[in-house]
This record gives C-alpha cells, structure tokens and sequence, in this order.
C-alpha cells in the first residue's frame, strides 16, 4: 500500500470509529454523558442546617429522579426534616438520615417512591435515597456518600450531590446509631428564601448540686437520676443504607 493510501485509512478510522462506537445500541457509557451546568436555580438546591456543623447545599437532580426529588422538596415544605438525626453513620461509608424513628424502619405518611436508578455514581457528596429490600420502598429517608462507592450504582437511586459544605457532612458523628446523633435543626429550599445559618448556641455549663453524704464520713457529687429504659419491642424491617462490604 502506497504511503499516501496507508494516511488516508489511518485518518478515515480516527473519524468513522468514534461515530460507529456512538451509534451501538444499548451502550450506557457515563464519560459520553454531558455534565448539565451547576445548577443556580434555587428550586434545586436543599439546604440542610447541621446541629453541630453548618449549612450543606445539596444540588438536586430532577432530570434524573424527578420523582424522589419531588418527594424532598415536599417534605421539607412540610418541616418533615427538621429536627431529625442522622441515625447510622459509618466512618469511610455514609451517613444515613430522615426517619422521624431514628432507627431506620420510619418514614413518611406519603407513599413509597419507585426506584428511579440511574447513571450518577455513588462518589462522594452523592446524595441517594435509603430503602428496604424492594426496590420501590424509599420513601423520606437520605444517606450522603463519604467516600466512592460504585458498587451501588443503579441498586440505588441517586437524587442530588452535596456542592458546598461537605466538611459539615464529613463532621456527622459516627455510630448506629450514634451516642450524641447529629441532627438536621431546619431544611429548607432556597427558593422559599430561608434565613442565613445561625450556629446553634453553646450548651450551658453544666454545675454540680451539693455534695451527697455518704455512711462512714465520705462525701460524693450529686446523684444522677436513673435513665428510663423503654421496653424491648420486636423491630420491623429496616428501610436503610446498604450494608458496608
């Protein structure tokens, strides 16, 4: 083959290569996606105010779960969030959120959400929606991603991404559940222009009672009352996180 004809056909599969790869069926291939531009539409941005952090804005994505999207915006309208811990945090995993129970098996009154998987992963920041065995058991509970977990990708349903305050997220006290949950004080959507972030005050110093006398002369701090427990009850299954492999 001529010099000149060997140029022509390494040219020609530079150009029909990448036009044929694009035109196979069925292909899913994610770097093919384009990235929509950050969003500066405030109906899109979850705000959630951190008990023991700051303020974390949550990019939603209603082009790729627009019905769990939908079920956010309407329960933080409703102040479902506000007030609730995050019930099950695992260091270098997720922190897991949004059931008014505090241990996984709680949710809303609305309806359970369809699974809507989809092509975002599961890398940090990635805000997905907690649930049972069924695919289609989400309902009001969230977990945000510490670190990479592909794994999960289309097992869960992706709804949004954390854009600014992810060392408050990286700060949620660990445990499940923890000892001292941090909890979401206010969520709001930035279109219903909430308040600026207020930290929470200080708690107030804790003071001793008088000294409690005891038999034989020895004196001790004031007694602590006993902590009620509440009895065992037999739980129901767990709309959760999936388990950390």
């Amino acid at each position: 083959m001529r010099p000149f004809a060997r140029l022509f056909a390494f040219l020609l599969c530079l150009f029909v290569a990448p036009a044929f790869a694009q035109s196979v069926p069925g292909t899913d291939d994610v770097t093919q996606r384009a990235t929509p531009p950050l969003t500066t539409d405030k109906e899109n941005l979850w705000l959630l105010d951190l008990s023991d952090g700051g303020r974390v804005t949550i990019w939603l994505r209603p082009d790729v779960a627009p019905k769990m999207v939908e079920r956010i915006k309407t329960l933080t309208r409703q102040h479902f969030y506000d007030g609730l811990a995050f019930h099950r945090v695992i260091d270098g995993f997720m922190a897991q959120g949004g059931d008014p129970k505090g241990d996984g098996t709680g949710g809303s009154t609305l309806p359970n959400v369809p699974s809507e998987f989809n092509y975002l992963p599961h890398v940090r920041g990635a805000v997905s929606a907690a649930r049972a065995d069924d695919p289609n058991s989400a309902n009001s509970q969230f977990f945000i991603v510490f670190q990479p977990k592909l794994s999960l990708d289309k097992k869960y349903t992706v709804f949004g991404r954390v854009i600014d305050g992810m060392q408050y997220v990286d700060a949620i006290q660990r445990g499940e559940p923890p000892a001292d949950p941090t909890k979401i004080v206010h969520a709001y959507i930035a279109a219903d222009n909430p308040p600026a972030y207020t930290p929470a005050p200080a708690p107030a110093p804790v003071t001793l009672g008088a000294p409690v006398t005891l038999p034989g002369g020895e004196s001790a701090g004031t007694a602590a009352p006993k902590k009620a427990v509440a009895p065992a009850r037999k739980m129901a299954p767990a709309k959760k996180a999936p388990a950390r492999k």
